[in-house]
């Protein structure tokens, strides 16, 4: 079972700004719900290679996880692979001087067995927009 969800967003903030808060995985538990705990298994800064154990709840199940940065473009990109799962964050410039970001979540989600994949890209999909929200507001309070 495969899935491939991607979610937008404009946040009324420099791009720069944007992408170096999400970045920092140490803000992961403020934006991300699901995101129960972070722990660095190779030392800051992000980098590729780095990696990094999430612990996280979802769909009624704690799941931990070691993702890897496996590329980075300071203010462009951040994907980081696990397993079986890739997560790609992308920010641009928004015409309105803000930043239009990206979340793209694709893989193969083994620790739900029994689920179609539907359900559980659907579940991803709004999982990520209420981040995305929080994430949104988190910033433009700034």
């Amino acid at each position: 079972m495969t899935i491939d969800v991607e979610v937008h967003t404009t946040i009324e903030r420099a791009r720069p700004q944007v992408a170096r808060y999400c970045c920092d995985p140490d803000n992961i538990t403020a934006w991300c719900a699901n995101i129960q705990a972070v722990h660095w298994e190779t030392p800051p800064p992000l980098d590729v290679g780095t990696r990094i154990r999430l612990t996280s709840g979802f769909l009624g199940r704690t799941v931990e996880h070691t993702s890897e940065v496996a590329e980075l473009v300071a203010g462009e990109l951040l994907v980081m692979r696990s397993l079986l799962t890739e997560t790609t964050y992308r920010w641009t410039d928004s015409d309105e001087g803000g930043t239009w970001m990206t979340v793209r979540n694709r893989g193969e989600p083994t620790a739900y067995p029994g689920l179609a994949a539907p359900i559980i890209a659907t579940a991803i999909r709004r999982a990520t927009a209420n981040d995305l929200d929080r994430l949104k507001s988190i910033l433009e309070a700034r």
